[in-house]
């Protein structure tokens, strides 16, 4: 069993979680005997969050009910709150991840949360443009390990920009090795160009007969 967590804040930006936690939690396109995936939300307390998009989010469990294992993954999504100093106990339970060898994906703002802790500094990763992280962390010390990409692998690192959330989904997805690999490569060329050539091949990918119609794009 692989245990996701999503971190949840106000303010979240919704559509940078959209891609991966949808095909994890769903694992509509899962290759023939992959992990089951559970999928829990997570916050500093049990109070609902807002996130950008309007959307309520009651957090499913507390930072302190993290169990943190090689098989655990920890989602950070972009936010203009992450500044305050109630998320410190989560960037601590990132160190926990990475130290452990867990997966930890934080994409835009979480970026910035994680370059103050000075958990960057030497390691490859990316964000928001070359100059973006030092306009929010003045003590960020990586700049020699920034990788000008929509997003980044760096082995238990995935880190990814504003506008790299498809990537990042994919690079997730690929790590956790829940997807074939025709399946991940297709999934990944649909989305990213929409033509339905890609769609086609996504669906003949699949382990057994698949209905089209049930897979199809909502």
């Amino acid at each position: 069993m692989v245990t996701i967590y999503v971190y949840v804040l106000d303010g979240l930006a919704d559509w940078e979680l959209g891609y991966v936690t949808a095909e994890l939690n769903s694992g509509r396109f899962f290759k023939k005997g992959a992990r089951r995936v559970s999928l829990k939300t997570v916050s500093y307390s049990k109070e609902p969050v807002k996130t950008m998009g309007g959307m309520t989010i009651a957090p499913d469990c507390l930072i302190d009910d993290i169990v943190v294992s090689e098989t655990s993954v920890l989602l950070l999504p972009g936010a203009d709150t992450w500044s305050g100093p109630k998320h410190g106990a989560i960037i601590e339970k990132t160190s926990e991840f990475l130290s452990l060898g867990a997966a930890v994906c934080a994409i835009c703002g979480a970026t910035v949360a994680l370059a103050n802790f000075g958990l960057l500094d030497k390691r490859p990763h990316t964000s928001n443009g070359p100059g973006f992280i030092e306009m929010f962390a003045p003590a960020y010390k990586g700049q020699s390990f920034y990788i000008d990409k929509p997003s980044v692998a760096d082995n238990n690192l995935i880190t990814a920009s504003c506008t790299g959330a498809l990537l990042w989904a994919k690079q997730i997805i690929e790590r956790l090795g829940v997807f074939g690999s025709n399946t991940l490569e297709s999934w990944y060329a649909y989305f990213s160009t929409g033509e339905p050539e890609h769609f086609f091949a996504l669906m003949q990918s699949l382990p057994g007969k698949q209905d089209v119609e049930d897979a199809v794009p909502h």
